[in-house]
């Protein structure tokens, strides 16, 4: 990934905002989330952050999004707003020329 992105003269940093929820749960896997409160007995329709594969299922679906556009492109922007996909503009930066990417 560092070689990727060494020699680069500008970077832009996306931040989905709650991320995870973006992606629903099949209605045949719901019932593999159920938990119990006090309330009662739910299952999550949407990909809460604590399941096992979450962080792989989440980046396995950037990929799938965004794939013809890895390293290559500024049309990332449009491409969320067609998949719905929410950003954090707050933690967004665009043509920065210096960023820490470990740590």
């Amino acid at each position: 990934m560092l070689e990727r992105l060494s020699g680069q003269q500008f970077y832009c940093f996306l931040d989905g905002f709650s991320g995870y929820f973006h992606i629903p749960i099949a209605q045949e896997d719901q019932e593999k989330t159920t938990f119990t409160s006090p309330y009662g007995t739910f299952a999550y329709r949407r990909m809460p952050f604590g399941l096992c594969n979450t962080p792989a299922t989440f980046q396995r679906c950037m990929v799938a999004i965004f794939q013809d556009m890895i390293e290559t492109s500024m049309e990332m922007l449009r491409r969320c707003v067609e998949t719905n996909l929410m950003l954090n503009w707050e933690k967004c930066h665009f043509t920065v020329t210096v960023r820490s990417f470990l740590g």
